[in-house]
């Protein structure tokens, strides 16, 4: 920059003068001329001086930008031969530990080798030492044989039996510890919500028959009712299927037959034909088909209100006549189209209490009989029946499966199932629900004491509580109190397998020693 201004400043000096020397006298362009050339001389001067100083800053730059270098690479170079011998260092370590780890290595595969060579040596002597014990077992088992008489199978079987003994002692005392814990801690919520089901579900319990009165107004009717010549007592019992009794009872006929149904159309037919008076063949067949009819209609009309009692929708059309038919089925003379809707409220306020759904239940309980609405015209069993219906009408596979095991036929798959299980129980248990002749009722106490009469140790057994109870007394020498427990299983299982009842039967069994003295 510097020099750039002295050549600008030579550059205007010598256009002056060039200017002086044409313009100017020649006197007075030497003065100048002598001027300029002073200032020329001076203006060198300074910039000679100026570029001395230049060139000595700038070598001074460069000297000091020379030793910045200098200090940085030996900055650098310092840094790298640290880190060299860091290196170095570490290299030599990890030398050294691998150099111990092979001299370690190496040690363990001598000691390895040596212990191979001693387990080589033991497994020698082990087998020769089973060879030895084998020989001995022989020798002591035949030894034992010559001195006990018996044989090692005999010896076996005696001892299978002892332990077997010992086994079921343990096994009965650990059964009655888990039963006693279990029912401590079940028996409580059980009866709970067992109770208040019941307590909350009331339904009348009315015993039915197989027979049917209808009133007369006056004996002389009796003689209408059997028309000439017994023609129109004839045409009742042949369109009906159902006998008509006319017998001394005073203003009463009866009608009797084990279709309810059947029984219900003559019962409505014969009360038209009383109000009427018109007595004869075409006006019998003329009530019968209207009595029909009133009662295909109260069929249905009983399956929709018993539906809507319990609050299950949805149920097939078909379903729902099944349903109202069972209002003329009875079972021990319970009427079923009851049990099954008690049933059904049971399920439901027992699932609603262990948080079930609860419509899945009442609609399970509700079903669960269906069978019985057709058994009288289809072969096998009301479990069967119903199933199948079920199956027909496209219900789901938990409701036929509560179909099929509520009599403990088939297994159990949910709790839907084990709750229609014991709804069905307690509404047929609970007293005056059903009732049974008494030849069923007696054969039924009689086997149930023949059956804990036949087990060893009962001293004698008694059926009690209308045969809900069987009580065992055993001989207190000859069944110890473990035993008891599994008499007791055993007792209820032959019970269960081979006899029929409804609800429950407690199997009760006493072992007691008395001792008797007296003071003279």
């Amino acid at each position: 920059m510097q020099s750039t201004v002295i050549i600008v400043v030579l550059a205007v000096v010598a256009v002056a003068a060039i200017i002086a020397a044409v313009v100017l006298p020649k006197s007075a362009v030497n003065r100048y001329k002598k001027e300029c050339d002073e200032k020329i001389g001076s203006a060198e001067d300074k910039a000679r001086s100026i570029i001395d100083e230049a060139v000595k800053g700038a070598e001074e730059k460069k000297r000091e930008v020379m030793l910045e270098a200098k200090e940085e690479n030996l900055k650098a170079k310092n840094e790298l031969d640290k880190e060299i011998k860091e290196r170095r260092a570490e290299i030599s370590r990890n030398e050294r530990r691998l150099s111990q780890k092979e001299e370690n290595l190496d040690k363990k595969l001598e000691q390895t080798e040596k212990r191979e060579a001693k387990l080589s040596r033991r497994e020698e002597e082990l087998s020769r030492k089973e060879e030895e014990v084998s020989k001995l077992n022989e020798q002591r088992v035949s030894e034992l044989e010559r001195i006990s008489g018996l044989t090692s199978d005999e010896a076996k079987d005696q001892l299978l039996k002892a332990v077997e003994e010992d086994i079921r002692l343990d096994m009965a005392k650990m059964v009655k510890e888990l039963e006693n814990e279990a029912k401590d801690e079940a028996d409580k919520k059980a009866k709970e919500y067992v109770v208040g089901a019941i307590q909350r579900c009331a339904v009348d319990h009315v015993a039915e028959s197989t027979i049917s009165v209808v009133q007369l107004p006056s004996d002389e009717m009796k003689g209408r009712i059997i028309g000439r010549e017994g023609r129109n007592i004839r045409t009742i019992e042949t369109m009906t299927g159902v006998d008509l009794i006319v017998d001394d009872t005073p203003e009463a006929v009866v009608l009797s037959s084990f279709d309810p149904v059947r029984r219900e159309i003559a019962r409505i037919a014969l009360e038209k034909l009383i109000v009427d008076g018109r007595i004869h063949p075409t006006r019998i067949e003329e009530s019968v088909e209207k009595a029909q009819r009133e009662v295909e209609a109260m069929i249905k009309d009983e399956g929709e209100a018993a539906a809507l009692d319990v609050g299950v929708h949805g149920i097939h059309p078909e379903l729902i006549k099944l349903l109202g038919r069972l209002k003329f089925r009875t079972s021990y003379g319970q009427n079923v189209l009851k049990h099954s809707i008690e049933v059904a409220q049971i399920c439901g306020l027992l699932a609603g209490e262990i948080g079930l759904d609860v419509r899945t239940a009442k609609r399970a309980g509700l079903l669960h009989d269906i069978g019985k609405s057709i058994d009288h015209e289809v072969e096998g069993s009301h479990i069967e029946i119903g199933a199948n219906l079920c199956r027909k009408y496209k219900e789901t596979d938990l409701i036929i499966n509560a179909v099929e095991a509520h009599h403990g036929d088939v297994e159990a798959k949910s709790l839907i199932a084990v709750l229609v299980q014991a709804a069905d129980a307690i509404s047929a248990a609970r007293p005056g629900a059903r009732r049974e002749t008494m030849e069923t009722y007696t054969n039924r106490l009689k086997d149930l004491e023949d059956i804990a009469n036949g087990y060893k140790g009962v001293d004698k057994s008694y059926a009690i509580q209308a045969g809900r109870e069987v009580r065992v007394m055993v001989v207190p020498d000859q069944v110890t109190d473990e035993e008891m427990v599994i008499m007791a299983r055993d007792i209820s299982k032959q019970i269960e397998s081979s006899l029929n009842y409804p609800g429950q039967i407690k199997v009760n069994v006493i072992r007691e020693s008395r001792v008797i003295d007296y003071a003279k």
